[in-house]
């Protein structure tokens, strides 16, 4: 596990950062992106792009995540457990 300092990330190294901290909890759950999406209401590749950190979702939308993985919000931006 790598410990990420989220305070000297730029834009994309943070939507990777959250993206892989989505995925690990995702797996963790064993939920399949295209089930986390159909929770979502997004389309897998939606979710694809999330977890790659091709994307910058919503805060609506990062709530819908979290509340659909059991976890808070602020659990999606728990970079310190997360891999790099």
């Amino acid at each position: 596990m790598t410990t990420i300092n989220s305070s000297r990330l730029n834009k994309e190294d943070f939507q990777k950062a959250l993206g892989n901290r989505i995925r690990q909890i995702r797996e963790e759950k064993n939920i399949s992106q295209t089930d986390l999406g159909n929770m979502c209401n997004i389309e897998r590749s939606n979710m694809n792009r999330i977890e790659a950190g091709n994307t910058n979702p919503s805060s609506y939308l990062l709530y819908q995540i979290a509340e659909k993985l059991g976890v808070e919000a602020s659990e999606l931006l728990n970079f310190k457990s997360s891999s790099n």
